[in-house]
């Protein structure tokens, strides 16, 4: 009959395993993370192990019939994480643009006002501003190219208004802090008025559409992408991690309702993907505080021009 004997690990031999996990004398304890984590190391290959308390440390023993397979596992593990987690990436010099961007969005609440009132302008009495802004598909591709623009500056009401500049304010702010204001608004501008012509040219010729939206998802794209691209290294298979959100704010914010335009929101988000690219190659070869001013100024200077061709050039 065969007897099933015990081993008592009391009554094991005992070694500590050195620090430098090479054969040898060695008196320096092992931090509590390093302790916590070569435990795991050895408990995973079913290799016995005890921890004792010594001055300034731990220092951690297993059986010297296993001493050199625990040095072994040790010495693995160590190689295969010795550059993890890797360091993070270099800090962006934040900009406080915080009140720039509060001004833009306070021009657009303004502005809504504006359109509400019954104003008479070259020629027109009064102004229509939706008929003469909106983004008309069969208009945009006869060459109304001043409605891929002023389109994003009209809304259908203030709640419209305000759920573009609450959600807008959010991630413009964050990106404008990263790029500068004059380099992330017209980033941000160009993703709208990319995501709208796109939008012309998939749906019907009499298909209307306003709101800062397309844009407000060009700035998620936009996030999306940088952050994507700074963490590569970081997220290591999770790369893909700040798109997946990006899609998810998409989902969640931009493709129910009933007057919904999902294709513009779409469209503006991969729009803005595609930009970040760009503001990635701008943040790395040139220095965006150069350009800001200029790019502010430009973008300010689109906007007067599209409204003016509105205005003036109604019917061409």
């Amino acid at each position: 009959m065969l007897e099933k004997k015990t081993i008592d690990i009391d009554r094991l031999e005992w070694v500590a395993v050195p620090r430098q996990l090479q054969d040898g004398l060695s008196n320096q304890p092992l931090s509590k993370k390093q302790l916590r984590n070569w435990t795991l190391v050895l408990q995973s290959r079913q290799i016995p192990c005890r921890s004792e308390r010594v001055d300034h440390g731990w220092k951690l023993q297993v059986p010297t019939v296993q001493y050199q397979q625990a040095l072994e596992e040790l010495q693995s593990f160590e190689k295969e994480n010795r550059n993890w987690p890797p360091p993070p990436p270099a800090e962006l010099k934040q900009q406080e643009n915080t009140a720039s961007t509060i001004w833009v969005l306070i021009a657009l609440g303004l502005f809504h006002i504006l359109v509400q009132q019954r104003i008479n302008l070259f020629g027109h009495n009064p102004v229509d501003w939706y008929a003469l802004g909106n983004a008309h598909a069969g208009k945009i591709l006869d060459g109304q190219w001043w409605r891929l623009i002023t389109a994003l500056t009209l809304h259908s009401g203030g709640v419209h208004l305000a759920g573009n500049i609450v959600v807008g304010g959010v991630f413009i702010n964050r990106l404008c802090r990263d790029l500068g204001s004059g380099l992330g608004w017209s980033l941000v501008l160009l993703s709208g008025i990319l995501g709208n012509l796109a939008n012309a040219f998939v749906q019907n010729p009499d298909h209307r559409s306003i709101g800062a939206s397309t844009a407000v998802f060009g700035a998620v794209g936009l996030l999306a992408t940088i952050n994507t691209l700074r963490y590569r290294k970081s997220l290591r298979r999770r790369w893909p991690m700040p798109v997946a959100a990006g899609l998810g704010l998409l989902a969640l914010l931009g493709a129910g309702g009933e007057n919904t335009d999902i294709g513009a929101h779409l469209f503006g988000f991969l729009f803005g993907m595609g930009l970040g690219l760009v503001s990635v190659f701008f943040i790395q070869t040139i220095k965006p505080s150069r350009l800001n001013n200029l790019l502010a100024t430009s973008s300010t200077l689109l906007l007067t021009a599209a409204w003016g061709a509105a205005l003036f050039f109604p019917g061409k």
